[in-house]
């Protein structure tokens, strides 16, 4: 079943972008609210705005399916990543807005959700873990780079007030070397286009603090985008010009994983 794409690059870097897919398969799409059906969590155009990276030699992996279908992101036992904070789950029940993903008594069971990890969230991990390894195999080290975006200007459910422009999670310093950490945060305190935050709301999802293990030479970094910087939050729509200014920064960060 095609449910990703991995595009393999030459140099010791894997973006990973699991919350791009925004495809619904249409019996599940006929279960959910009319909201939900517009996909509206996905992390809009990442794969679009990243798509520079393959020219600096990355590799980079795509989903297909929204994370309403299952959450990439998420661990398979669905353990909470944020323990006493409103979030979502493996499948999520609730949109970012706290309003319902499917109408009264269509939610999945557990069954339905195992066998979503299986269809669609297996295959992913799998290809993640090849890919690392090889890029590991041939350059004895690897940087897992998680592409993330979300509206960062109102989402009263997930946080409170306004979201920073740029939000590096490093799984509080534990999924990447402390130099690394340290060269992304020098990188990002030198520009003046963006306000940012280290380890702040978003400290890094599962396949930040599952794979990050810079004691084997694999380095792990989420950024989180809010989504003002580079496209119109309501309509869904790509700003070029915007985006452009902000890929100048996003390329400067990834020239840095390259550092040893």
């Amino acid at each position: 079943m095609d449910t990703h794409t991995l595009h393999r690059g030459t140099a010791p870097l894997l973006i990973s972008l699991p919350h791009d897919g925004s495809a619904i398969p249409g019996e599940l799409a006929a279960r959910m609210t009319e909201s939900a059906r517009r996909a509206p969590d996905t992390d809009w155009h990442v794969s679009v705005l990243y798509a520079f990276a393959r020219e600096l030699g990355a590799s980079m992996l795509v989903p297909k399916y929204s994370r309403y279908v299952v959450d990439l992101n998420r661990p398979p036992d669905d353990t909470s990543l944020y323990p006493g904070q409103n979030t979502t789950g493996l499948c999520p029940a609730v949109q970012f807005t706290g309003e319902p993903v499917y109408r009264d008594g269509e939610a999945p069971d557990a069954g339905e959700i195992a066998a979503r990890v299986e269809r669609y969230w297996r295959p992913y991990h799998d290809a993640l873990r090849a890919e690392l390894d090889r890029l590991r195999g041939e350059h004895g080290r690897a940087v897992l780079w998680e592409g993330h975006s979300i509206r960062g200007s109102r989402l009263p459910f997930l946080f409170e007030g306004r979201l920073p422009d740029l939000n590096l999670g490093t799984a509080s310093s534990s999924s990447c070397s402390p130099a690394l950490q340290a060269r992304l945060e020098a990188t990002l305190a030198a520009q003046g286009d963006y306000d940012w935050v280290a380890n702040g709301r978003f400290k890094g999802g599962h396949i930040t603090r599952h794979y990050g293990d810079p004691a084997r030479g694999i380095d792990a970094v989420q950024l989180e985008i809010s989504q003002r910087t580079y496209m119109d939050e309501d309509s869904f729509e790509y700003l070029p010009e915007k985006a452009s200014r902000l890929q100048e920064v996003l390329q400067r960060l990834l020239r840095t994983t390259f550092d040893v």
